[in-house]
């Protein structure tokens, strides 16, 4: 998996009508900034509002999942979401001139072949995983739906489904390595059985759905008289039924398509969390109500550990700046430079890193022969942590100084001493407004609070 953040290298454009509302669209994928996520825009509206991918934003579940935000809707939105998962990127601006995505041949692979051609480019930031801290689980007795989310460093999904039915009995689905969707998962066909087929129709779904972009499964026999019907509801000269059980001679691309659709819906209803998952999803039957309902029990979990948050840090993992380009951005030179490294960067949050050694000068004067590091310069730590965060909001760090106004709310939790490292952890309490910041610092040894503090700081040009 990634460890850097992603975006598209260029705009890239797809046109077609969207499956339910039969409206033709063009869908343009636009390059977008570090911690920009998934979002839709409707160009088509007055004002062209912006629709963020997110499960809050849900508003309909009828056969595809739908968001709104701002008076905008967007519908089926899933098969647009795997691909940009599928490819592992984290920052796209999805612009659409119509209510829903093109749905192209019914899975993602049309989206991931049209991104492919423009490329894809590493950013300086890492991904901001969410890694599934313990057992998460969504059942649905009624439906015999069970979806479940298990600890694991990496991301995998099974999706078992069973339709009672003798042409689609029991099917499974597997995904182990989220690099391979491209190859595996992205090119399967939506799909419903044929007895859903005149309902969806007479209610106003599937007005884009064609024979080509959509699988249906005859599951009973069909007379002349209502081929004939059908071929009328869908605009065809005529259709006819396969003796797998396909309506109009349709070859499955995988045995187990139905399955693999399944788990291309999962993986896009799952992204509506708003970060990159790590761990094991195992689910039994699901559908997009489902899906939805367990992605808010993780948002929720999600929400919760930011609270309180305890920032991760792999040492293995490639900074985001080492010091070099600390000392590019920061005046502070030794002995007064308090961090070593930034292991993450966004434009809400930053997490740095400072290796205490038994070498600091300060050991040298404070308390000497029980060496405690000054709780003072655990705030300058968090300080110079906080005037990265600043000076990521302007293009030339290089020509502006950063001062602090104000430090509130200090608190010292416990002793940091030689051999400790230390995670700080800064995070904007509001907009920068007028080259003012405010805020909330908190340094972490072994998962412990050992220092916090609230922080004002203006960032100021050095020609003023």
């Amino acid at each position: 998996m990634n460890d850097k953040q992603h975006t598209i290298k260029a705009p890239v454009t797809v046109r077609g009508v969207g499956l339910h509302t039969g409206v033709e669209a063009t869908m343009t994928f636009c390059p977008a900034p570090v911690g920009h996520g998934y979002k839709f825009q409707r160009v088509d509206l007055p004002g062209q509002p912006v629709v963020d991918a997110d499960v809050d934003n849900v508003v309909d579940l009828s056969r595809g999942t739908t968001i709104e935000q701002n008076g905008a809707r967007v519908n089926t939105v899933e098969h647009t979401l795997a691909a940009l998962v599928g490819l592992q990127l984290d920052n796209v601006l999805i612009q659409l001139s119509g209510p829903e995505p093109p749905i192209m041949d019914g899975s993602s692979a049309e989206f991931i072949k049209a991104l492919d051609t423009v490329g894809y480019e590493e950013q300086n930031a890492l991904r901001n995983y969410y890694e599934i801290p313990e057992s998460i689980r969504y059942v649905d007795n009624a439906r015999g739906v069970e979806i479940a989310a298990l600890p694991l460093p990496d991301y995998r999904l099974t999706v078992m489904v069973d339709y009672n039915s003798p042409v689609l009995g029991s099917q499974h689905a597997t995904l182990d390595d989220i690099g391979k969707f491209s190859e595996e998962i992205a090119s399967s066909r939506t799909f419903c059985f044929l007895h859903e087929l005149e309902m969806l129709y007479k209610n106003n779904l599937i007005r884009g759905g064609d024979l080509s972009n959509a699988i249906v499964v005859v599951d009973r026999v069909v007379s002349d008289d209502e081929l004939n019907d059908l071929a009328k509801m869908l605009g065809k000269p005529r259709v006819a039924v396969k003796k797998e059980g396909i309506l109009n001679n349709v070859d499955l691309r995988h045995k187990n398509e139905p399955a693999r659709h399944k788990l291309l819906d999962l993986v896009g209803d799952l992204a509506l969390v708003g970060r990159p998952l790590k761990g094991q999803i195992l689910a039994a039957r699901p559908g997009h109500a489902a899906n939805v309902a367990f992605a808010k029990k993780i948002k929720k979990k999600m929400l919760e550990s930011r609270s309180n948050p305890v920032p991760l840090y792999d040492p293995n993992r490639e900074p985001v700046m080492d010091i070099n380009r600390i000392m590019q951005v920061l005046p502070h030179r030794y002995p007064f430079i308090m961090i070593d490294k930034v292991v993450h960067l966004d434009d809400q949050v930053v997490t740095a890193v400072k290796n205490v050694s038994i070498n600091e000068p300060f050991f040298q004067g404070h308390f000497p022969g029980n060496p405690v590091m000054p709780g003072v310069l655990q705030i300058e730590g968090l300080a110079q942590t906080g005037g990265i965060l600043v000076m990521n909001t302007v293009p030339d760090p290089e020509n502006y100084w950063q001062y602090f106004l104000g430090i509130e709310n200090a608190r010292f939790r416990k002793k940091v001493l030689p051999g400790d490292t230390i995670v700080y952890h800064c995070q904007l309490l509001a907009p920068i407004k007028r080259g003012i910041a405010k805020m909330r610092g908190q340094a972490f040894v072994n998962g412990k609070v050992v220092c916090e503090a609230e922080m004002s700081a203006a960032i100021v040009r050095k020609d003023a």
